[in-house]
């Protein structure tokens, strides 16, 4: 029985940090640890207007937790940071920001889609709030929360989707919400990176990332379909029964490829 996954408040360590990622990424070299790629970092000159404690900070509470807990993530995306375009690398950061913080990607699946199911074109920091104080109240903080914890998580939430481009500001507490969808490269790397993290074909297509782009199983059969015509994978369907054949064997292979088209 997996262990079960409480809301944290890491997201006030920072929030999509999209141009302070892209800079350690540059700095990451395969192997390193979060203190080597601090150290690392603060020689690099890249950094000049962040204090020390800061970037130890967004080292160990931000960008180790998204994209240096899986293996292997920091060093996929560091070869891709060049040849992908700023829209799709960010994309790829949202996934694995959403999966290092719950309460990110529950807000996403359960708020930002369903608003936009019925047809609202915005959101507001109470939305965000009566979510959080919900959530709080049904246990799923490891401690309850206080009223001033509470607002700044949600205000936290808003941030970071507008980081990431689901959201846009429209005035101090409300935000529009943006045409979000999954870019093709972006679909074919989660796919190859749900095969190879030991997932079924059937549970690739039900995986929960991909309700983070509002995507439905049938959206997902759809969206696999694509990638067959394409010739990145081979995709079957009868009735809810899928197989998946995967043309490249590993995720370097695949990158090469989806990089240069």
């Amino acid at each position: 029985m997996s262990q079960k996954r409480y809301y944290t408040t890491q997201l006030q360590a920072g929030l999509g940090l999209l141009e302070e990622t892209r800079q350690l990424l540059q700095v990451y070299q395969p192997g390193m640890s979060a203190s080597q790629l601090c150290e690392a970092a603060l020689a690099s000159g890249r950094f000049p207007l962040v204090t020390a404690r800061r970037l130890r900070n967004i080292v160990a509470e931000c960008f180790a937790p998204r994209y240096m807990r899986p293996p292997h993530v920091a060093a996929l995306l560091k070869s891709l940071a060049d040849r992908f375009t700023t829209v799709e690398l960010n994309q790829l950061l949202f996934i694995y920001t959403a999966r290092a913080n719950l309460v990110l990607a529950d807000f996403v699946r359960e708020v930002y889609w369903a608003r936009y199911s019925a047809g609202r074109n915005d959101l507001q920091l109470e939305d965000a709030r009566t979510f959080v104080a919900n959530s709080v109240r049904e246990g799923k903080t490891h401690k309850p929360w206080s009223e001033t914890t509470i607002k700044r998580i949600s205000s936290y939430l808003l941030g970071c989707c507008t980081d990431y481009g689901l959201l846009t500001t429209t005035g101090r507490n409300q935000r529009s919400i943006a045409a979000y969808r999954i870019l093709p490269k972006v679909a074919a790397y989660l796919a190859y990176d749900l095969k190879f993290s030991g997932l079924g074909d059937n549970q690739i297509v039900s995986s929960p990332d991909w309700d983070l782009f509002g995507l439905e199983r049938a959206d997902v059969r759809d969206q696999l379909k694509r990638l067959s015509l394409q010739g990145l994978l081979i995709f079957q369907a009868a009735s809810d029964v899928v197989h998946i054949g995967w043309t490249y064997k590993s995720m370097e292979e695949l990158i090469d490829v989806i990089a240069q088209s």
